[in-house]
C-alpha cells in the first residue's frame, strides 16, 4: 500500500543549550533528522513530509538535496496541531507513518512490522513496556484492546501505575487522518492538541488499534538533551560494532569504536581502539587498523597494515601496504600493492606504484610515482606556485635522496638518482645522477662566540 512518512521536526530543543536546532544535532556523523529521512527512503515512502518550525530555513537548507515536502508549523500547539498542518498536502488514500526528527534510530524492520499490523485495522502504534513510565503517556487497555492514551499530567493515580507507554509513533489510514484530525481539541492540562486523542476516536468508530513493540528499546528513544544524545550515540555504536563482529571483525574494544557511515569488511579484520570510520569505506581480508586511525571514504585492500594514528580521506590503498604511524593520505591518493608510507608522510592527489617507499617526513602532492621508487626522508614535491598546482612525475626505480625538493613541473626518469639535499628544477634523464647543493666551506681554528658574564 502507498505509504507517506510524516516527520515532526519543528521543536526548538531548549534543553540542548545549543544554537543548532535539535533535529540538526549530530548522531553518528549525521543530523538526527537525517537518520529519519534515511529510514523513510529505505521504506520507499511515496512521499516524505517534514513539519518544520524553529530555525526552519536552516533545517531546510541542510536537506536541500533530499526530495522532501516541507510544511511549516508557526505555533507550537502540540503534536496533533503539527500533523493538522499536513492535511492540505496529505493524500486521501494510503497510509501515513508518523515519525519524529528527534527519534532517529527506529528501524526499517520495526516500521515494516507496524505497517503490516495496521493493514487490517486502519490504525496502529508502537508501544513500549518500561520500568519507570514517569512522564510518558500511558496505554489504557480493556480486555487487551487499546482504549485510550492518557498523558502523564492528565492520568489518575491508577493510570500512572501502567508501565506500557506511548512512543508517539503511529501508522494511520490517510482517510482517517482527514476525518479525525479536524476534531482534535485542546481541553487538557497542557492546552495542546494531542495526537494521542485519535486512538480514542478510533475506539468510538469501532476500530481496534494495532500495536507492536520494537526489537530494541533504544529504537524509540528521543533526544532532549546532550546526555540523552550521548547515551543514544553509544547505543548506536554498540550495535554497529556488534553487526561487524557478526561479520567476523575483531575489535580490541568494541566500546571504543565509531562508525559514522557504512563499512564493508573482509575476513579476519582487526580494529584497534578509538578508530573512526566515516562515509563509505571498505576494508579487505586480514587488514589491521591501528589505534586512533581515521578512515573517510577510503578503500583498503587485503593484508595491509595501518599503524596507529594514521588518517585516510578519499584514498585507495592496495594490497599488502604498510601505512604509518602518523601518516596522512588525502583525497586522490592511490597506492598500488606493497607500498610503504611511513611516519609523518603526507600524500595528496598522488599515484604511487608497486613496492615504492616513502618512509619518513615527506610530502608528495600532485605526483605520479612509478614502481620500486625510494623517496628519502624530508623530500617534498613543490607543487604550488601560489596560483596553480603542477605535477611531478617520478619514473620506475628512481631514488630520491633525503631532504630533496622537486620543483614542479618536473620529470625524473627511470633509475634516476637524486643526491641528498638537492633542489631539482629541471627534468632528470633516466639512469642519471642529479644533485644540486652549495659548496661546503670550512674555517679552521674557529672560535665560537661565548656569552659574557
Amino acid at each position: 500500500m502507498s505509504t507517506t512518512v510524516i516527520i515532526l521536526a519543528a521543536g526548538k530543543g531548549t534543553r540542548m543549550r545549543s544554537s543548532l536546532p535539535k533535529v540538526l544535532q549530530p548522531l553518528a556523523g549525521q543530523p538526527l533528522l537525517g537518520h529519519v529521512v534515511q529510514t523513510a527512503k529505505a521504506l520507499q515512502a511515496h512521499q516524505i513530509i517534514t513539519i518544520y518550525g524553529h530555525e526552519g530555513q536552516r533545517v531546510k537548507d541542510a536537506f536541500q538535496q533530499e526530495d522532501i515536502q516541507w510544511v511549516e508549523q508557526k505555533e507550537q500547539l502540540g503534536t496533533g496541531h503539527a500533523v493538522q498542518m499536513v492535511l492540505p498536502v496529505l493524500p486521501q488514500d494510503g497510509y501515513s507513518l508518523i515519525l519524529y526528527g528527534d527519534v532517529p534510530l527506529v528501524s526499517k524492520k520495526t516500521l515494516d512490522q507496524l505497517v503490516r499490523a495496521t493493514a487490517t485495522s486502519g490504525i496502529g502504534m508502537i508501544t513500549l513496556n518500561v520500568a519507570d513510565p514517569t512522564g510518558y503517556g500511558r496505554i489504557v487497555r480493556k480486555n487487551g484492546a487499546i482504549q485510550a492514551i492518557v498523558e502523564h499530567k492528565d492520568a489518575s493515580d491508577e493510570e500512572r501505575q501502567i508501565q506500557e507507554i506511548n512512543t508517539g509513533i503511529y501508522c494511520v489510514s490517510n482517510a482517517k487522518l482527514h476525518e479525525w484530525l479536524p476534531k482534535l481539541s485542546n481541553h487538557n492540562v497542557q492546552g495542546e492538541y494531542y495526537l494521542t486523542d485519535i486512538v480514542a476516536m478510533a475506539v468510538q468508530d469501532g476500530l481496534s488499534t494495532a500495536s507492536i513493540q520494537p526489537e530494541q528499546a533504544f529504537e524509540v528513544e528521543g533526544v532532549n538533551d546532550r546526555i540523552q544524545l550521548a547515551a543514544l550515540e553509544r547505543e548506536y555504536q554498540r550495535q554497529q560494532a556488534k553487526q561487524l563482529m557478526q561479520q567476523g571483525v575483531a575489535f580490541a574494544d568494541p566500546e571504543r569504536f565509531d562508525l559514522r557511515g557504512s563499512l564493508k569488511v573482509g575476513q579476519d579484520v582487526f580494529i584497534d581502539i578509538n578508530v573512526i570510520i566515516e562515509g563509505e569505506c571498505e576494508i579487505g581480508d586480514h587488514v589491521v587498523i591501528g589505534a586512533g586511525s581515521i578512515l573517510k571514504n577510503t578503500c583498503i585492500a587485503a593484508h595491509t597494515q595501518v599503524q596507529p594514528y594514521s588518517v585516510f580521506d578519499h584514498a585507495q590503498v592496495g594490497k599488502n601496504n604498510r601505512i604509518g604511524p602518523f601518516a596522512r593520505l588525502r583525497p586522490g591518493s592511490v597506492l598500488a600493492a606493497d607500498v610503504h608510507i611511513g611516519n609523518f608522510v603526507e600524500v595528496k592527489n598522488t599515484q604511487i606504484g608497486e613496492a615504492s617507499k616513502a618512509n619518513h617526513f615527506t610530502y608528495l602532492g600532485d605526483a605520479d610515482i612509478g614502481k620500486g621508487c625510494n623517496i628519502g626522508a624530508g623530500t617534498i614535491t613543490c607543487n604550488y606556485d601560489g596560483v596553480n598546482k603542477h605535477k611531478t612525475t617520478i619514473e620506475h626505480y628512481a631514488f630520491i635522496g633525503s631532504n630533496s625538493s622537486l620543483v614542479a613541473p618536473v620529470h625524473i626518469g627511470t633509475y634516476a638518482t637524486i643526491g641528498a639535499g638537492s633542489v631539482i628544477t629541471r627534468d632528470v634523464k633516466a639512469h642519471t645522477l642529479a644533485f644540486e647543493r652549495s659548496q661546503q666551506t670550512e674555517k679552521t681554528n674557529y672560535q665560537r662566540p661565548q656569552k659574557t658574564q
